[in-house]
């Protein structure tokens, strides 16, 4: 099956069956292809030819550029269904996740060819007579894209929709955990490239290796922004690295999200929000529910109603109408039962959690989603597990839930279900809540590219995706231009 899904996605066999590195489906634990992973040499030849084709693709018209990213979202559009398919096997998402991060992969491209044609600088007055000033945006080099199993194909296109638009080359290091994605998203660019027909050779590259290529490309000095999505402890070591060579970091790292349920919310809704934001992807999105602040009046009837929804929730294979599929492998599983026993030594009530589906599944990790009912935002609820688990705080007044909501190091997404008008805003507002995102009777899970994306604090304060995320892939530059037969100096000086 997978062998006809990567021949249709036109990868050629020899990329998944002649390598060492074993790949597994958390489907069954099944080995389903080998790869060959890429060290330093590698990486750094791969950013020679990078760097060589952006030379060429900054001087070329954006509208131009994003001609090649429309071709690109037509052919993500042909092959949906099979890249969605294989996102499904590889990283264990159902069917309607999987086809749904294609279908961000084609709404980025939608945006970044509009976006071609709108890089938009300043005109800004000068104080000197016969002067202007204005501000325009360049190409800014080689783009070092790094990114989690989670979202196998979805940020490798955020990013280089994007730079590519903006003039830049590509250089993709994908999760050693999701190779294969990674294998048909270039297969399908270079079907791309194809049609375009005039592109630089090497634009976008991709490099399938361990923690060596990784590290090439982020201390290269030709990389001058490295975009990098992982875990927190991840971003500890990229930033600072790039950063000492005094390159750009796009850092999208960790999130402990949360959800304030006011006593006036609308608990239907509530529920169904609750639901898919804490055990979609089995709790592995970074914008996962994983924090419920829900007011003291009404929490036992609201954790009765979520322990009922968690009940009917459908475990299993994820190709097979079920709404939660497995865990991304055994690390992944070890992480949640260490977190649940620790909820319990710091006085959690525990629901759910047991692994499901051993017997016929023994290689792959199936979990019901758990909740923990716990009396204090403790050491364990403080820190992300990846995983679906959700820890339950009660809150008496709106201060003390905004103050849990804001009491944890991260800070990418939030919500609020309210029908308190005064409450929302509050919410909102720079006195509110600290995330990126800041969701009113929506959950924390489940952005549109139209916004930017990313979080504060030790989510890394990258940005991506829509809005005016584009100018972290530029540089910017100021102009003046004396158009008179004078030369006056800024603040009147005289210099004579």
């Amino acid at each position: 099956m997978v062998a006809g899904l990567l021949e249709r996605l036109g990868v050629a066999a020899a990329a998944y069956t002649q390598g060492d590195y074993p790949v597994h489906t958390p489907i069954d634990g099944s080995q389903i292809a080998s790869v060959k992973l890429l060290g330093k040499a590698e990486t750094i030849a791969r950013i020679d030819q990078a760097q060589r084709a952006f030379e060429a693709w900054r001087s070329v018209p954006a509208p131009r550029r994003g001609e090649l990213v429309r071709l690109f979202g037509e052919v993500l559009r042909e092959h949906k269904a099979d890249l969605g398919e294989l996102v499904s096997i590889e990283a264990g998402k159902i069917t309607q996740e999987g086809l749904g991060e294609v279908q961000e992969m084609i709404d980025i491209c939608d945006f970044a060819v509009g976006l071609s044609r709108q890089l938009y600088g300043l005109t800004i007055a000068s104080e000197r007579p016969g002067h202007h000033m204005r501000e325009t945006w360049h190409p800014l080099g080689v783009v070092g894209v790094i990114s989690a199993f989670n979202f196998p194909v979805a940020v490798w296109a955020w990013n280089t929709a994007l730079a590519l638009v903006a003039g830049n080359s590509v250089v993709w290091k994908p999760s050693e955990k999701t190779p294969l994605t990674a294998l048909a998203c270039q297969a399908l660019f270079e079907k791309a490239l194809k049609a375009f027909g005039d592109a630089p050779a090497g634009l976008a590259q991709l490099v399938i290796g361990g923690r060596e290529a990784g590290e090439a490309m982020v201390d290269d000095p030709r990389v001058p922004l490295v975009s990098a999505t992982g875990s927190t402890r991840m971003g500890r070591e990229v930033g600072p690295r790039v950063a000492a060579r005094f390159g750009r970091s796009i850092l999208e790292l960790g999130g402990n999200n949360a959800m304030i349920l006011a006593p006036s919310a609308d608990l239907d809704l509530a529920v169904r929000g609750i639901l898919f934001s804490a055990v979609g992807t089995a709790g592995q999105r970074c914008t996962t529910l994983r924090r419920l602040i829900v007011h003291r009046s009404i929490k036992d009837e609201v954790v009765a109603r979520v322990k009922a929804a968690y009940g009917k929730v459908r475990i299993g294979d994820p190709r097979k109408d079920n709404l939660v599929g497995p865990l991304i492998d055994k690390q992944s599983f070890d992480a949640m039962q260490g977190a649940l026993a620790k909820a319990r030594d710091e006085g959690g009530q525990v629901f759910g959690g047991e692994r499901q589906l051993a017997d016929q599944y023994p290689n792959a990790y199936y979990v019901s989603p758990a909740i923990a009912e716990m009396p204090a935002q403790s050491e364990v609820v403080r820190h992300e597990t990846f995983a679906p688990i959700l820890y339950v705080l009660a809150y008496d007044d709106f201060e003390e839930a905004l103050r849990l909501n804001n009491e944890v190091p991260q800070g990418l997404s939030s919500c609020i279900f309210t029908t308190d008008i005064r409450e929302a805003e509050r919410f909102q507002s720079a006195s509110g809540s600290d995330c990126g995102i800041a969701n009113v009777n929506i959950g924390t899970s489940g952005a549109e590219i139209g916004g930017a994306f990313g979080g504060e604090k030790e989510t890394g304060g990258g940005r991506e995706s829509g809005s005016d995320a584009w100018k972290g892939y530029m540089r910017r530059q100021t102009n003046t231009v004396n158009y008179s037969r004078e030369l006056p100096l800024a603040q009147g000086i005289v210099f004579d």
